[in-house]
């Protein structure tokens, strides 16, 4: 049994898709919303929360009607192109209406896409599993998040390309005013859009051998009502707790590590980018050799190595009081134990569901790392403000989930890939070709 790698990546592209749309919101929408249409900082954090606070419910609840969807496309390939179809449509208006300084128009707008980028993300990454045995969900999560990134680096370019930037008077870098964004809402459309037109194209869903109970022989028994075991169940909501517990120290230092290098390093705003970058070049670097580790080590062992390495950076940082390149070294293992945890973790999730509810469990995954990134800006923020020690309590705050995630998770019994049995498995899915 191999994994079909041409399936896969092709599978990738509304991943790539989704995550070149995030990245251009993450950037963008947040400077429009200050510098065009006047918003404070506090509003404007609210209006970007909007995504995660949909995401909670609309995550799940598509996920679960993407697993009962019969169509001519498929089950995710409706949700998909037509969910792609009508974002793309929703960012040309968007562009329209901030060309316009049409505020109520804009927000309108943007929160109408907010619900179409919730409606189909589910979906999305549901797709993989579908159609990938349980034991090779790790390696595919892989090479999905591999291609994943793709998109967000192809927005960022297109960012520095089509964006000229300036220093403000307190040396931050900022956008230049009185440029125009619509050429960036173009292109990122653009890319979304013959993004997945490729995948739907060239990966026909209901020509796909989905796989299924029968046809696996590591699935998790359900008692005859269709519910988990206890057991299963247990490990299931320590998994969930677990994914809690590591986006709440993760999103926790990448929100406020900006503000920390000036707080605590007195260094400028800008210095925290290459930090960052460096994570994020690390964990695309390891994506697919972790996902190859895994299917030797296992899931389980690979993500406690992932949040015992996270954890350990976390607390050498506490002590590190200015700036240095010893942290470009941390924060490179950050991003390594990072994409261990990714490439791993929501394979686990799946490996408890059938064929099913794949859509459902995928939902319940989003949820909960969802719910850490609405939490650890309030928590940490709350702490920073009234604590003595400022921003300095950022990274014991990280190290203490950080260290929780990896406790909840030793006590994780189900979910791990199991070798297959010689003789089933390896009678499908064992070819490049679709």
């Amino acid at each position: 049994m191999k994994l079909n790698y041409r399936r896969t990546v092709l599978i990738g592209f509304s991943f790539m898709s989704v995550l070149a749309f995030w990245q251009f919101y993450d950037q963008v929408i947040p400077y429009l919303l200050e510098n065009v249409f006047g918003m404070d900082t506090f509003k404007t954090n609210m209006v970007m929360s909007i995504d995660n606070v949909l995401a909670i419910f609309m995550l799940p609840l598509f996920g679960a009607l993407s697993d009962r969807t019969h169509s001519r496309l498929g089950r995710r390939t409706p949700y998909i192109l037509f969910g792609t179809l009508a974002a793309v449509g929703l960012m040309v208006v968007m562009a329209f209406m901030q060309q316009q300084v049409n505020f109520l128009g804009f927000i309108i707008t943007l929160i109408a896409l907010l619900v179409v980028m919730g409606i189909y993300r589910t979906p999305v990454v549901a797709f993989m599993p579908d159609v990938t045995p349980k034991p090779l969900r790790s390696k595919a999560n892989a090479v999905i998040n591999l291609v994943g990134y793709i998109g967000g680096i192809f927005s960022t370019v297109v960012m520095m390309f089509l964006l000229r930037s300036e220093k403000n008077e307190q040396g931050q870098t900022v956008y230049r005013s009185g440029q125009s964004f619509m050429p960036v809402f173009f292109v990122v459309a653009a890319f979304m859009l013959l993004s997945v037109l490729i995948q739907v194209f060239t990966v026909r869903e209901n020509r796909l051998p989905h796989v299924t109970d029968e046809r696996e022989t590591n699935n998790e028994s359900r008692t005859s009502g269709g519910k988990l075991p206890r057991p299963v169940f247990t490990s299931l909501i320590l998994i969930l707790v677990s994914v809690f517990l590591w986006f709440m120290a993760y999103n926790a230092v990448t929100t406020a590590f900006s503000r920390y290098c000036v707080e605590v390093w007195g260094a400028d705003l800008s210095v925290s980018s290459g930090y960052l970058l460096v994570a994020t070049v690390s964990a695309i670097a390891a994506f697919v050799p972790l996902g190859f580790l895994s299917s030797a080590l296992g899931r389980k062992k690979t993500v406690l190595l992932g949040v015992a390495l996270m954890t350990a950076c976390y607390f050498v940082a506490v002590f590190i009081t200015h700036r240095t390149p010893v942290m470009y070294g941390l924060f490179g293992l950050v991003g390594i134990g990072w994409a261990a945890i990714n490439v791993n973790s929501f394979p686990m999730v799946v490996e408890m569901s059938s064929e099913a509810d794949v859509g459902k469990y995928t939902g319940y995954y989003y949820t909960f790392s969802m719910a850490a990134q609405i939490a650890t800006p309030l928590l940490s923020g709350f702490l920073i403000s009234h604590l003595p020690s400022g921003y300095r309590v950022l990274f014991p705050y990280a190290v203490a989930f950080s260290a929780l995630a990896f406790v909840t998770m030793l006590f994780v019994r189900h979910g791990d890939c199991k070798p297959p049995v010689k003789g089933t498995l390896e009678q499908f899915d064992v070819g490049d070709g679709d």
